[in-house]
């Protein structure tokens, strides 16, 4: 797809009456060797910084109070203008948007957030303490492999400024097992240093060849029952590490912003993610409320006001 070609309609990918995802740009050209998307979607588009405010502007006017900024690879957002304008910039717009009370990023390329990034991202008091940092691998051979730019030595320098930045701040991943040529060791490497960064939330994936791409042209393909078994001992740790992150807040206070009622129970978020759901017999829907968290059950935390 040309420059030309992308025409902006409505680009508003998923909405309810509490949260607007909003796709501000499409395309990638990092060409990881086991994504498909560079080819399949094209170079870097990203969508004008007016129409992006624009559309918010009119979401914030129906009542709802959280945007959701996504896209293929969100942070190179603005490569493609002639004028220097980056996500930082476009997000410094959206903070000023009144009737928006939250700001959530979504994954993101963990070299966006350098230490400049940083200075201007907590002068923003909408962002939410959340960021899905995309890391796929603990281990720095098979990042090398994956074409994937940083280091575990740059990763953990990354996570340490958001640590310092947001004292509450939450990290999730995402994860790839069983990438060509993963041996024992090597994802022996990746379960340490998951161990050792203690994420709240890693999505998991079993590596899946796509043709065109130069992974699958790779040797020493994983086979699927050590992928299974890779899968689940990484599960188990991120179940581990949420149980462990929501046990943390029991008897503290958290402000939620409330999203539905089920049986009595009003299910919301608090700023950095934590799922919570609150006993009330009043309408909390689309209200940010404060909630004492009283126990942990599953993967939320049961809360009252």
């Amino acid at each position: 797809m040309h420059q030309k070609d992308y025409v902006e309609l409505g680009e508003i990918i998923d909405t309810d009456k509490t949260r607007a995802v909003i796709k501000v740009q499409d395309g990638c050209d990092r060409f990881c060797s086991y994504c498909i998307i560079p080819y399949a979607r094209g170079r870097v588009r990203s969508r004008k910084p007016e129409n992006v405010i624009a559309e918010i502007e009119k979401i914030a006017q129906k009542g709802i109070q959280e945007v959701v900024i996504t896209g293929i690879h969100i942070a190179s957002y603005g490569k493609d203008f002639k004028e220097e304008y980056g996500l930082m910039d476009l997000l410094e717009k959206i903070n000023q948007i009144k009737g928006i009370q939250r700001i959530r990023l979504g994954s993101i390329e963990p070299l966006l957030i350098t230490e400049k990034f940083v200075e201007r991202l907590i002068k923003l008091e909408k962002i939410c303490h959340h960021f899905h940092l995309s890391l796929q691998s603990g281990c720095d051979e098979t990042l090398r492999r994956m074409n994937r730019r940083y280091t575990l030595q740059e990763f953990k320098e990354i996570v340490e400024r958001l640590r310092k930045a947001y004292p509450d701040v939450i990290l999730t991943t995402d994860i790839i097992v069983g990438f060509p040529g993963e041996s024992e060791e090597e994802f022996e490497e990746t379960y340490q240093f998951l161990k050792e960064i203690k994420f709240y939330k890693m999505h998991i994936f079993k590596y899946s060849p796509r043709k065109g791409t130069k992974a699958a042209q790779m040797k020493e393909q994983v086979d699927p029952k050590t992928k299974e078994q890779r899968s689940q001992k990484l599960i188990e740790l991120s179940n581990q590490n949420e149980r462990e992150y929501n046990e943390s807040y029991l008897g503290k206070e958290v402000e939620v912003l409330c999203e539905e009622e089920k049986e009595g129970l009003y299910q919301g978020h608090t700023k950095n993610y934590i799922v919570v759901k609150i006993k009330s017999n009043k309408s909390l829907e689309n209200k940010v409320v404060k909630a004492h968290c009283l126990k942990v059950e599953d993967d939320h935390i049961l809360a009252e006001m």
